[in-house]
């Protein structure tokens, strides 16, 4: 019979919310971040507090269950839930004589416990225990009540590796275990476990911890660890840490170490691989604007100080996610833990892209990473990837297509009562009544947005003198200096041609503000080669024109004959008069 050992004297809280330790000797072994900051208590445990609830009260109404399955990816605090779970059910201290959940400091069986030697309390990794013969093992021990603590415990961990037959020998212990007996089970494939053993656990999906509580957890550890470390740089730490506590630690123990006690933004992403954000908003919008060199040499500088094609183009797809978060829900909704740089790129991206084309561009790069893992040559691939994207950027949507070239979807059919057929009076009487049909067809967008007070553009220069009206003045220069007209549809079509000084993203943009202006969709193309001249160089040499017929008029040439410095300046109609052309005045 073991002697049960004296209790020893309980250790007072050091801090709120967490209990206090046995003090380390002077001289142990340096202990990584992820256990030296290990949840001793349900207090400590971040991001669960739905399963802390659910605890806290089966605690206070006595209704505890023979067993509990705890679920989530790594590092969540599956494990450690498991042991502040059993040291609540073990907990003896000055005062406390049955489970107690919360637990002001540690008590007779607690450090034991939470380090895992505790003989009451047995761990059994499932992934070395499989068979039928080591839960036996269990079920013959189950029998025996505890050595020295008030329940014994089993906790199996990655309880899914169990084969069929040690689930099966499991099933009637696990339903009816002993009064001294509790299961705690913990996987990260709950999928794989049978459903007559989970019909008879309590079931726990413990969540991936959010960035704004990662990155207020890891604060306080920088400042218990005398550290120094940048915003930026712990935000980055825990997405990267994608949601696990013990992988966001990690990395931070990591750039800890790298730094000397100081982390800094560019350090961890010289750690981590990752490529400057910056600089990927910066390739983001080369791409968008179609300047295809520029990006291939932003790719090969990034590849060069040590990023790797694969991924920059995650982050590629990641700048485009937060771009089209900040086109639908506005910059404030952009993403968790962005810095406020990151946020005004992607809104100004935003203001400038539609939907349609941030679309496109992820399924493009998701499909270039899935050609990435068959591809000989990563970089090669990821080259050809920017250039695709590049080379689509300015192609309209398929729906935008559809109407330039007249095709009508149901949604933007005009109802009106419905036609007669025509009565056949003869060839000339059909052809008549058809034609006059068509126009009618023509006809009725057009009345849509005259009714609608929206502005009917019939032709490029009024495009153009729309834009003045509107106050766009940079755009109404790019569009009368640095273009050429190819084509102009009035029904919702623009061919260009773009002359050096025009913008990159000039399509897009003028295609965002038609379609505000007038109400309906527009396709803004661009070709390769050149059309009419622009309309700034035709004015000009119009108004030129005009000032030397107004110098050969007799009345002005007299007046320049008397006045021999005096210069025209500017040749102006008269309000209501039309023009002259005798030449008499």
């Amino acid at each position: 019979m073991a002697k049960k050992k004296p209790p020893t004297k309980p250790v007072e809280s050091e801090a709120a919310g967490e209990a206090a330790r046995p003090p380390a000797p002077a001289d142990a072994p340096y202990v990584v971040l992820a256990r030296k900051y290990r949840p001793s208590t349900f207090a400590d445990l971040i991001g669960q507090d739905a399963m802390v609830t659910t605890l806290r009260n089966a605690f206070a109404t006595d209704r505890i269950a023979q067993g509990y399955m705890l679920t989530g990816v790594r590092g969540v605090g599956k494990t450690t839930t498991a042991r502040i779970l059993s040291r609540a059910l073990n907990y003896e201290a000055e005062g406390f004589d049955k489970p107690t959940f919360d637990m002001p400091a540690f008590g007779r069986h607690c450090a034991e416990i939470m380090e895992g030697r505790h003989p009451d309390v047995l761990e059994i990794d499932a992934a070395s225990n499989t068979g039928v013969d080591n839960i036996r093992d269990i079920i013959d021990s189950a029998r025996y009540r505890p050595l020295v603590a008030r329940t014994k415990v089993y906790l199996i961990d990655e309880v899914h590796m169990l084969s069929k037959g040690a689930f099966n020998a499991l099933l009637k212990t696990l339903e009816e275990p002993p009064p001294h007996v509790k299961f705690i089970f913990a996987t990260t494939e709950v999928r794989k476990v049978p459903l007559t053993v989970l019909s008879r656990c309590q079931r726990f999906d413990l969540r991936r911890v959010e960035v704004p509580a990662l990155i207020a957890h890891f604060k306080r550890i920088v400042a218990n660890e005398g550290a120094r470390a940048d915003d930026e740089a712990l935000a980055l730490i825990a997405r990267a840490a994608e949601g696990s506590v013990r992988d966001g630690l990690s990395l931070l123990d990591q750039a800890l170490a790298m730094g000397a006690g100081v982390v800094e933004l560019a350090r961890v992403r010289d750690m981590l691989g990752l490529a400057d954000r910056g600089r990927i908003f910066d390739l983001l919008e080369k791409l968008m604007s179609g300047a295809v060199a520029e990006a291939l040499e932003a790719l090969a500088s990034l590849h060069r100080d040590g990023a790797a094609p694969a991924q920059v183009l995650a982050d590629l797809a990641e700048a485009v996610h937060i771009t089209t978060r900040a086109k639908t829900l506005g910059a404030a909704a952009a993403g968790e833990g962005l810095p406020g740089e990151e946020r005004r790129r992607a809104a100004s991206l935003a203001g400038r892209l539609s939907v349609p084309i941030l679309a496109r561009a992820w399924q493009m790069l998701l499909k270039g990473l899935e050609e990435m893992t068959q591809a000989p040559d990563q970089a090669a691939a990821a080259e050809m990837v920017l250039i695709r994207i590049a080379y689509t950027a300015d192609l309209p949507a398929p729906a935008e297509i559809i109407d330039a070239l007249g095709g009508a979807r149901p949604a933007a059919v005009k109802p009106g009562p419905e036609r007669a057929p025509p009565v056949p009076v003869g060839a000339a009487a059909g052809t008549e009544a058809d034609e006059a049909e068509e126009e009618e067809d023509e006809a009725e967008p057009t009345d849509a947005a005259a009714g609608a007070g929206l502005p009917v553009l019939g032709s490029f220069a009024e495009v153009v003198a729309h834009a003045g009206e509107r106050r766009e003045a940079k755009l109404k220069v790019h569009l009368e200096e640095h273009v050429s007209l190819v084509r102009f549809d009035p029904a919702g079509s623009i061919e260009l041609h773009l002359l050096p000084g025009a913008p990159r993203e000039l399509a897009n943009e003028l295609r965002e503000k038609l379609n505000a202006w007038t109400g309906r969709r527009w396709m803004v193309a661009l070709s390769r080669t050149p059309g009419e001249r622009p309309l700034g160089e035709v004015a000009r040499e119009r108004k030129a024109a005009e000032m030397r017929a107004a110098a050969e008029h007799p009345a002005v040439a007299a007046v320049l004959q008397q006045f021999p410095e005096a210069q025209i300046t500017d040749v102006r109609p008269l309000p209501g008069t039309s023009g002259d052309d005798t030449g008499t005045g």
